[in-house]
């Protein structure tokens, strides 16, 4: 098997020999979870802009790559969770170039059958300040909503910072959310980002506490039970995440978006299971439609053994500062072919250290998600020549 130099703690080289890449059969009957991925966008790496500097502009993403990889997606039979955080919403990508994204991601999906697809609508085109009013936190909402709902899409509520710095008491989200979720056509998934994620969010629901927050966030789905497809909770904290799923009205999902304790979540206790929207999906696509696969055929064991040497990898990708995991996403859809660079919107493929992306590399290779390791050992190479690594 091909071999490379890869930095190591110290400022030293260890010799690499990568593995055969893991077969991941394509599943032969439909899930039953279901199993969303979070999509990332594709860069175009000779647009002629500052990547630090917005609002973007159409030229600075490669449409043609960012929609053949939400095909990749349904061909391996998850859904698509799109313009949500995983495609750098609030970090590289604003509303205007958001809802260009779901118009082009919903007309393709008409082209697959059975795609499946839900959008985000939050607030990020009203920025967060002293001055900013519930009532115009509520019109933004309302402003993407109907936006989404226009072309024909389904909602996925996404956290607001500017209500997190607008609310003054929990009765505030209970006005936004019963007033946003009454008004739509579709059930919609509310998405609870924890601060780990996006620390403007901290304190979310009310509460710094995520126990008295998830109070709160309870009480709002069971107001408003009939517009709510259920909630995607992403804290990075499994017994919260069960606690909070024993606790839903009948009929009301969870989500997981744990992108650390994913497996065991979608597995399920004599209690219930979590489906799954996922940024990590996004990442192991493979690995997580063959699982799924083998879990609705009842095969526990091998639901398992395909995803647990994917774990290490997550969370690695995800480790704090969490927000920076669309780096090593986008790195892995680099190393995999699906692109044919390493530039993200924005600038954030240098959010990460050459040592933090040749561990993903190595974790990667372990859990058999490197197609081609030939291929990835040449883009590693590439990426380690820009650092002085030569190989």
């Amino acid at each position: 098997m091909p071999t490379l130099d890869l930095p190591v703690a110290g400022g030293k080289l260890a010799r690499y020999t990568t593995r055969p890449p893991r077969a991941f059969p394509k599943a032969d009957r439909a899930f039953n979870r279901i199993a969303i991925g979070a999509a990332h966008v594709v860069a175009d790496p000779l647009a002629d802009i500052d990547p630090w500097i917005g609002p973007l502009v159409p030229g600075a993403i490669d449409w043609d790559k960012t929609v053949a990889y939400r095909k990749h997606l349904w061909k391996l039979g998850l859904g698509v969770a799109e313009a949500m955080d995983t495609a750098q919403r609030g970090m590289g990508l604003d509303w205007a170039m958001s809802l260009e994204l779901i118009r082009r991601a919903l007309d393709a999906a008409k082209d697959v059958p059975g795609a499946g697809i839900a959008c985000g609508a939050g607030t990020d085109h009203l920025a967060p300040g002293p001055g900013i009013t519930i009532d115009q936190v509520i019109a933004a909402y309302e402003e993407q909503c109907g936006a989404i709902e226009k072309l024909g899409g389904r909602i996925i509520l996404m956290a607001s910072r500017a209500l997190a710095a607008a609310a003054k008491s929990p009765d505030d989200y209970h006005r936004v959310y019963d007033r946003i979720l009454g008004g739509l056509k579709q059930p919609a998934i509310l998405h609870w980002l924890g601060e780990m994620f996006d620390p403007a969010l901290e304190g979310y629901w009310g509460h710094k506490d995520h126990f008295k927050a998830m109070d709160v966030c309870l009480s709002v789905i069971r107001d408003n039970a009939a517009k709510v497809d259920g909630v995607k909770v992403s804290l990075l904290d499994k017994d919260k995440e069960i606690v909070m799923r024993r606790r839903l009205p009948k009929g009301v999902r969870m989500y997981t978006g744990d992108d650390f304790n994913y497996a065991e979540l979608i597995d399920g206790d004599s209690e219930g299971y979590s489906d799954a929207l996922l940024g990590i999906f996004d990442a192991i696509a493979p690995a997580a439609s063959a699982a799924l696969g083998r879990l609705a055929a009842g095969d526990k064991a091998g639901f398992h053994d395909i995803l647990k040497p994917t774990v290490p990898l997550s969370r690695h990708i995800f480790k704090a500062p969490t927000r920076f995991y669309k780096t090593g996403v986008v790195f892995m859809a680099y190393l995999n072919g699906h692109q044919d660079h390493f530039v993200m919107v924005g600038g954030q493929q240098s959010a990460r250290s050459i040592l933090h992306l040749a561990e993903l590399f190595r974790l990667a290779d372990q859990a058999g998600l490197l197609a081609d390791p030939d291929l990835a050992i040449a883009r590693m190479r590439s990426v380690l020549a820009t650092q002085g690594v030569l190989n």
